[in-house]
């Protein structure tokens, strides 16, 4: 059996909801052992966020799989204890507190380093471990809204609008294992010293908006509410097809807007005159114009098998049935049915990347609240059954 790619490692994911947990998630997909701390009674508060069925969250399996649950309370110095010994036997902590509460509860980074000097710390905040607004509470819309990507999105005439699920969290839950990883690089690889890695819910996004920071600085340009990226691209948007479908086309480059020519029936009248996108941005309506009313006189398919012979991209506007039905989904797995003990199956999404070596998997969907503490307390500490009926009758786990 071949060894997985983060066989070894070992993470205590002590946060909450979305960005961190996600995070170490991912890093569970590919092998490492991830000891998911949770308080007693209650748990991750993500455990009851719907959608729920029957009155249990539907998101809580995909969430917590291949993790392992344990429950511990940090403000009992048992406790305390019991996470600093954890510590000493992990290689990676995540937390998502307000920047100071570990440090508040006397088990801040510097209490973990002395457990162990070769723990890496992931942060992730809603502002970042500095700066003015470092001690303020962060959640994954309002700091979409702060990372001015909010403030683009709709279109002119109405109010800004935000995505339809948590962009924000999802994204820093990437930079989180890319900063894990460059972290553990350093520290294992490079025999460099352990370090603190700092993700915030807004610059993950905000890395993202070269040409806008460009723009504002050398152009003085506030890039305004559009419904697609704008400035760069002709044509660019969303067509209504013959049979009342919507597809995207965009030709971000010189050879793409020639390949639509192609499945629009050469369009010589538009080559060499179009042929460059300053020329097409320079004057963009008639192209736009014609790309409009072509798309409204054919079907989806007609469009979607011209565009495909002439090697432009092009997509309909799916819906999540529309995913569940498409053999480009299935053909990748993106899609996994999981056995659930509370639903009998449920679908997630599958795992990515993809590894051609080392392919990651899910295991088990996210486990009942506490359902490893005999696992780690005994297993991995040493602690004994006495010790451990002591521990659940004071409420410590």
């Amino acid at each position: 059996m071949k060894r997985e790619a983060l066989e070894g490692i070992r993470i205590l994911d002590i946060a909450t909801v979305i960005a961190a947990p996600w995070a170490a998630g991912i890093m569970a997909d590919f092998g490492a052992e991830v000891i998911k701390v949770e308080m007693p009674g209650r748990g991750d508060a993500f455990r009851a966020m719907g959608p729920l069925k029957d009155g249990v969250s539907i998101r809580w399996p995909s969430m917590g799989r291949n993790k392992k649950s344990v429950t511990l309370d940090f403000h009992y110095e048992e406790g305390k204890k019991l996470f600093l010994d954890m510590v000493a036997k992990s290689d990676v902590v995540i937390e998502n507190f307000k920047t100071g509460t570990l440090d508040k509860w006397g088990i801040g980074v510097e209490e973990m380093r002395k457990a162990n000097p070769d723990i890496i710390v992931t942060h992730v905040t809603g502002y970042g471990q500095t700066g003015p607004n470092a001690h303020l509470a962060g959640l994954g819309t309002p700091l979409q809204a702060f990372s001015g990507m909010t403030y683009m999105q709709g279109y002119p005439d109405r109010p800004p609008v935000s995505p339809p699920f948590a962009l924000a969290d999802y994204i820093a839950g990437l930079n989180a294992v890319i900063g894990t990883m460059l972290a553990l690089y350093h520290r294992d690889a490079l025999k460099g010293v352990p370090q603190e890695v700092d993700v915030s819910l807004y610059e993950g996004i905000f890395r993202m908006e070269e040409a806008m920071v460009a723009q504002y600085d050398l152009l003085g340009t506030v890039r305004e509410r559009s419904p697609m990226p704008s400035g760069a691209s002709c044509p660019i948007g969303t067509f209504e097809t013959k049979d009342k479908r919507y597809a995207i086309i965009v030709c971000s480059t010189n050879p793409v807007f020639e390949h639509l020519c192609d499945a629009m029936g050469k369009r010589e009248e538009w080559l060499p005159k179009y042929a460059l996108a300053k020329d097409r941005l320079a004057d963009q309506k008639p192209i736009m114009d014609a790309v409009t009313e072509w798309v409204a006189s054919h079907t989806f398919e007609e469009i979607k098998e011209r565009c495909d012979k002439a090697g432009c991209p092009v997509s309909a506007i799916y819906s999540m049935k529309d995913i569940f039905e498409d053999p480009q989904y299935a053909a990748r797995n993106d899609i996994l049915e999981v056995p659930c003990e509370e639903f009998g199956t449920i679908k997630m999404p599958g795992v990515t990347p993809v590894l051609t070596e080392t392919p990651g998997n899910v295991k088990w969907p996210g486990p009942k609240i506490g359902s490893y503490n005999e696992e780690i307390y005994h297993g991995l500490l040493g602690k004994s059954e006495k010790e451990l009926v002591e521990l659940r009758e004071k409420k410590v786990i």
